[in-house]
Formats: C-alpha cells, structure tokens, sequence
C-alpha cells in the first residue's frame, strides 16, 4: 500500500500572504497551455500568430477561473454562497468545476472567434489538445490540497491517509489509529486519464488535417468517458452523496452531456467530409 506524503498545501508564506501550490499548478496549467499554442500557431500554414495565441489564452484564463469557481459553487456548493456570498471568491481553499470551467471557456472561445472573424470550431479545434496539461496541473492541485478522494480499496496502489489530517476518512478506525484504511486517490486517476492520456490522444490526432469538429468532438467525448468512468471510485460530494440508484454521481450526470455532444460532433464532422469527398468524386 501507498501512504500519503507529508503535503502542505501553501507553497509559500511571507506573513499573512500565502502562496498555495492550487493557485500554482492552474499558473503552470495556463504556462503549458501557452507555450504549446505558441508552439502550434508558428508552423507553417497554421493561420495562427503569437499575439492571436496569447489573447486566446488571456481570455480562456479569465473563462477557466470565473466559470471554474462559479460552476463549482452553483453545482456543489450553493449552501456555502448562501451562508456566506465571499465563500465564491476563496479559490486558494479549492473548488473549482471542470464544468463550469468548460462553459467559461466556451464563451471566451466564442469570443475570441467573433472578434477574429473567425468559425468558432476554428478556434476549438485548435485550442482542444492544449486544455488536458491543465487538467493534469490542476489535478496534482486537488492531490497537494488533499481533496477529491475515492472509496476504499484492497488494491496495492491503495493510499492510506494520516488520521491526524484526515479524521473523516479514520471515523470507524480503531481508537488513536494513525493511519486510515486505504482509498483510491482518484484525483491522481484523473490526472493521468483526463491529463496525460487525454493529452497523447488528441496531439497526435490532430498532427493530421482532420474535418472541422473532429478535434473538438474527441476532447469532449474523450473528457467525458474517462470522468465517468474515474466517478464510480471517486466519492462524492458528503453534502450531495449519490443522485441515483447508489452509484449515479453529479460529475456523471454533468459529463453525460459531454460525451453525447462529442459524439455528435465527430459524426457531424465525418459525415460532412464524406459528403464533400462525394461532391468532388
């Protein structure tokens, strides 16, 4: 069995400024994020240019920390909006949705487009293989912060967690126990399927001229696949438990959609294609 690493989450503290390493994984998330779109928008033929890249970004940012915190408040947290409306703007303590992050995104990328006179799955298509090294960033965040954790397993990469930092987790262990009894670490499951699996998949799809949508298509239904396959060890929120028949997460319910929709668009994006190679045939 694994054991959870002595962790603090803040990175860095000068006086009453904390610096946590959540905020920091997101800043290295968007670096990566950066770097690779800028490495995209130079080659030849790309229509893209350094300064295009970096207001694409700036505007993405904005969309992945308002929409990320909002979405997480509004579908896992409303009862602390209610009980303090400050509680929206401690984005250091975490929280963030994947989901209301997409949505923020969305509207940057609509944006953006609209402003470049550009189609807006354009604009998606291009940015889709940048989006999973955040999701892996931000992931390592949730591990650091000690958060998103699974159900317990017998199985030999199983984390056990100090009581002392985790007593919810040690509530049925015998008395001044130290250790709990190992859970899945989900949030690294997600980090790997969702960041680094996600991330080889669609690089190295869209290397090759691929039908408007396609990319796009792929991330979505790609995201949605691994989420719900990771929500079935992964437990849910305490205050909103399961949604349905014992095992139906809120995560699986928002990434349902996701999958249909990426689905449709890479049967949108095909189809049309096949429909313009018949044309010319």
């Amino acid at each position: 069995m694994l054991t959870y690493p002595d962790l603090d989450p803040v990175a860095l503290a000068i006086g009453p400024l904390q610096v946590h390493w959540y905020g920091l994984m997101y800043l290295l998330g968007f670096a990566i994020a950066w770097t690779l779109g800028r490495w995209r928008g130079s080659r030849p033929g790309s229509g893209w240019t350094g300064e295009m890249v970096d207001d694409l970004v700036f505007y993405c940012v904005i969309g992945v920390i308002a929409g990320g915190r909002l979405g997480y408040m509004l579908f896992y947290g409303f009862d602390q909006i209610l009980a303090n409306p400050l509680n929206l703007l401690k984005v250091w303590e975490g929280g963030m949705s994947f989901h209301g992050g997409l949505i923020g995104v969305l509207l940057a990328v609509l944006f953006f487009a609209r402003k470049q006179g550009m189609h807006f799955f354009q604009v998606a298509d291009f940015l889709a293989p940048l989006v999973p090294p955040g999701l892996f960033a931000g992931r390592l965040g949730n591990f650091i912060n000690g958060e998103l954790w699974g159900h317990r397993t017998d199985l030999p990469w199983g984390m056990r967690l100090p009581c002392r930092e985790f007593p919810n987790q040690c509530e049925d262990a015998a008395t001044n126990a130290v250790w709990s009894a190992p859970v899945h670490a989900s949030q690294l499951y997600e980090a790997v399927l969702e960041g680094l699996v996600l991330f080889a998949i669609l690089w190295l799809f869209s290397r090759q001229p691929r039908p408007m949508m396609a990319v796009s298509g792929l991330f979505l239904s790609g995201y949605g696949v691994f989420r719900f396959m990771v929500e079935f060890v992964r437990l849910p929120d305490a205050h909103i438990g399961y949604l349905a028949f014992g095992w139906f997460t809120m995560g699986q319910l928002l990434t349902l959609p996701m999958i249909l929709a990426g689905a449709l668009l890479l049967g949108l994006a095909y189809r049309s294609r096949a429909s313009v190679e018949q044309k010319a045939d």
